[in-house]
């Protein structure tokens, strides 16, 4: 892995340098990450991901399925309710060395008046003219994994399908690609996910024709099809775990997120590369009960003398495993890290055997 890993960057950072005036911030509702257990651990889960969330972090990990199919859900909601975040997937095992997985996200705002009808043709004011729509972002990964011929690696992809729309006003078609890999060593287990490794180009198509009055009285641009591209992210991961007691297991995991299209405002940031890093701790009692806690969104913050002092985002979360379901649940942005509300996050697993197998609870 660490090898595929090394002949991977000198390609991705001539890739970027060839689209370096191109927009590169695209898809973002892509990464805000799936599964209450993630978000506990501040994101620090590409190399303990093995369940259907593995379609997300790292598709790799699909391979460790416990039972022969998993079927996820959460739903978040952020700004008071304003936008609505969910996720649907549903993963199977293959055969004794594959598995594949769907996942859909949903990113939206939903019943957006439309007042572009409010004054009719005499200038009066028509309330019942008023309609509303969405403003909604979708995103399709069909996942992929396999176990190798060495021990404990695996590796596997996704192929992404994204739908935007903003109401009839515009809509746009993206694709793109994740290629993964995942490693597993005694009480270790590392993770590689490189999302949109050949870049994710969206297409978007605006609807004007029934506009162009309107954007020619308000003195307002008339926009034109338009492409968006979306910048390869590596992700690199690593965990061990950690045997307290007969009945108690400790998980540490350190991620770092490294991207190319240019200086970000993370701990390490450089011209050619910036790398986010990310920590995730989870402790389990029986496998039943679970502890998490996570640290990301580190930077380094200018102070009132010009200082820099560290600054991170907290984040926890606790989760029940009973037979095949598994609720999980987190709360982040805890204490003053961010001008944001707090985030209430429920997800919901289910596991089960198919009929034909013959394995029993």
């Amino acid at each position: 892995m660490i090898r595929i890993i090394l002949i991977l960057i000198p390609g991705l950072l001539v890739f970027s340098g060839l689209f370096a005036e191109v927009p590169k911030y695209s898809n973002e509702f892509l990464s805000v990450g799936v599964g209450a257990r993630a978000f506990g651990m501040s994101h620090a889960v590409v190399a303990t991901s093995v369940d259907v969330t593995a379609g997300y972090w790292n598709p790799a990990g699909l391979t460790g399925l416990q039972r022969d199919a998993d079927i996820g859900l959460m739903h978040a909601e952020y700004f008071a309710g304003i936008a609505k975040y969910d996720y649907a997937g549903f993963a199977i095992r293959i055969d004794e060395q594959s598995a594949g997985a769907f996942s859909l996200i949903r990113f939206g705002v939903d019943d957006i008046p439309n007042t572009l009808e409010l004054i009719d043709n005499d200038g009066n004011i028509r309330y019942d003219r008023i309609s509303t729509f969405s403003a909604a972002d979708y995103g399709f990964l069909f996942s992929y994994a396999r176990a190798s011929k060495i021990t404990g690696l695996s590796y596997g992809g996704n192929v992404k399908l994204i739908y935007r729309k903003t109401g009839d006003f515009a809509s746009a078609w993206g694709f793109g690609f994740d290629a993964a890999a995942r490693y597993t060593l005694n009480r270790w287990a590392f993770g590689a996910n490189i999302r949109d490794v050949t870049s994710t180009f969206n297409i978007w198509n605006f609807n004007t024709a029934d506009l162009e009055e309107v954007f020619i009285n308000t003195g307002n641009e008339i926009p034109q099809n338009s492409l968006e591209l979306t910048m390869p992210r590596m992700i690199l991961g690593a965990a061990r775990s950690f045997r307290l007691h007969d009945k108690f297991n400790l998980l540490a995991e350190l991620d770092a997120d490294i991207t190319l299209d240019g200086k970000r405002n993370v701990l390490v940031r450089t011209a050619v590369f910036s790398i986010d890093p990310h920590l995730g701790l989870e402790v389990d009692y029986m496998r039943l009960v679970f502890l998490r806690l996570g640290m990301g969104n580190m930077q380094l913050v200018p102070d009132f003398n010009r200082k820099n002092a560290f600054d991170f985002q907290p984040s926890l979360g606790i989760g029940i495993h009973w037979k095949n379901f598994t609720v999980d649940y987190a709360l982040t942005d805890i204490s003053d890290q961010s001008i944001a509300l707090y985030s209430n996050i429920f997800s919901l697993k289910y596991s089960f055997y198919l009929p034909s197998s013959r394995k029993v609870n």
